[in-house]
This record gives C-alpha cells, structure tokens and sequence, in this order.
C-alpha cells in the first residue's frame, strides 16, 4: 500500500507566549502544498530475518548520517503497536520534500504512516484519536492528518479551521527555494521576544492577497537573516520576480514565493539552490 506526504508551508507565524515547560506558544496558518515524499508498506514474512518490527528503507533526497531505525515512521508505528495488533512490515520512505526546511516533511511521513496502518490494517481509529497519536511524535504532526488549512495555536497542535485561504491562493504558482544553510530553531527562538501581533495571521490570510506583504510576518525571519543573509537575498529575489507574497517558512530554511501567474526564472538566479516549482 502507498501513499504521498505532502509538505506545507506557514502562512505567517507569531510566537506569541512563553510556556511554563519552556516552550512556546505560536499562531500560524498551516497550508498544505503539492510536494510529496512517497511512502509504502508491505507485509513483512513471518520467515524474514529482521529485529525491527517495522523494517524501514530510506532513499531519495536524503541528509547525511540518517538513522533509518530512529525515523520518524518507525517510532510511529511502534506508538501505535502499543495499542492495536499489527504484523511485522517492510517500509520505504522515499524522501523529496527537503529536510531541515521548516515545510513539515518529517512530520508529513509520521502522519502519513499512521493514516496508511490505519487504513491497510483496518485500525478504525478515526480521525481525532489519530491527531492525539500524531501529536505525540511531533507539535505539527496532527496537522497533517487531514492536511488542510489549518490554524493552529499552542506549540503548533491546536487546530481550528482557517476560514481556508483556497479562495485565495487557487490558481496560484509556488515556488520553494532551499539554500543549502541550516537554522537552528534553539537559537531563533532564544532570540525572539514573544509578542501578540497587531493583526492576527488568521485574520490577515482572509484578505486579498496583495494586502499579505505588509501585515503577514514571520518572526522567525529577523534572527534567521542575521544568521544567514542569503535568506533575505532570495526573499528580494522572489518579490523581484513578481511575487505577491513571499515567506520563509516555519523556522526555515526553505522560501517561497506565491505569484499570481507562473514566473520566468532566469537559470542564474537559483544557481546552487533547490528549486521547486507548483500550482496551487
């Protein structure tokens, strides 16, 4: 059995409190795009050689050092084995959605898979439980068991419908850029003083597009392109293109840019940089 995870981005994100546990409290607008990594699960033979209940293989566009047996998906599986009776299974994560790029890919596949157990094995575990099961592995994971826009508070697990932006954005290009720099999330939010914005981001994506740019914001960007200016170059680069909005997501590194028709990118500008292009 096979499935797609898809990737998202943050339409704005505040970090608007500090949690008593040391986290923090956040408001975003998650929204899913068309960026797919491609997950499958098989049988495993009761004969086959394996000390792992869930066998995992990962290839594709993958980060040096991954530790297949720690993954993500295994530790979803196994939460879930906890509770209901599975059989052992081969798994194969190929990976497209780019790593350490704040577009939810890791998060993407925890869900995924656990959507794809319930299904192939007949869990009936329904929708809310899966989200509680999600949010375990991941503060954006539950988001994406129904993966539609979201908005979310908390440390990014409590959803609430967006007033969804789809009016908004379809028919719209992305493109994503990921340069190849690293954000630590540690350090940005050490560096964030949590705020309410004026406006807030759920509010903001209702309107008309062209008024995004001046009131939707990511807090994460000013510690991010001070750490890394590259990232406000492509930003530039983006809107120099003829986007109507452009964003780091999440806490990044990945950029993208919404445009109301397909651009025409010059081969040079994106030298040395992912570059994904899509219909919304």
């Amino acid at each position: 059995m096979i499935t797609f995870p898809c990737a998202k981005i943050n339409l704005g994100l505040n970090v608007v409190a500090t949690r008593p546990d040391g986290y923090h409290d956040i408001e975003t607008v998650f929204y899913p795009i068309p960026l797919h990594d491609t997950l499958e699960v098989k049988l495993m033979d009761e004969r086959f050689p394996s000390e792992l209940d869930c066998d995992l293989k990962v290839t594709g566009d993958i980060i040096e050092g991954c530790c297949e047996a720690d993954n993500i998906v295994v530790k979803a599986y196994n939460l879930l084995r906890k509770n209901y009776r599975m059989p052992r299974v081969h798994a194969h994560l190929y990976k497209h959605i780019p790593s350490q790029a704040g577009l939810g890919g890791g998060s993407a596949d925890a869900a995924f898979m656990i959507r794809l157990l319930d299904e192939r094995f007949r869990l009936n575990i329904g929708n809310a439980e899966m989200e509680r099961y999600a949010a375990q592995l991941g503060a954006d994971c539950a988001f994406f068991i129904s993966a539609e826009p979201a908005y979310a508070t908390g440390i990014g697990d409590i959803l609430s419908p967006a007033d969804s932006p789809k009016g908004n954005l379809n028919g719209y290009s992305l493109v994503v850029v990921k340069a190849p720099v690293a954000v630590s999330t540690k350090d940005a939010y050490a560096q964030i003083v949590p705020q309410k914005p004026q406006v807030c981001c759920r509010d903001i994506v209702r309107q008309p597009i062209d008024t995004w740019r001046e009131q939707l914001t990511n807090d994460f960007e000013t510690p991010a392109f001070k750490a890394h200016p590259i990232l406000a170059d492509i930003k530039q680069q983006l809107y120099n293109l003829g986007a109507a909005y452009a964003q780091m997501s999440g806490s990044g590194s990945a950029m993208f840019g919404i445009f109301k028709e397909k651009p025409q990118i010059p081969t040079s500008t994106f030298e040395g940089f992912k570059v994904y292009e899509m219909e919304l």
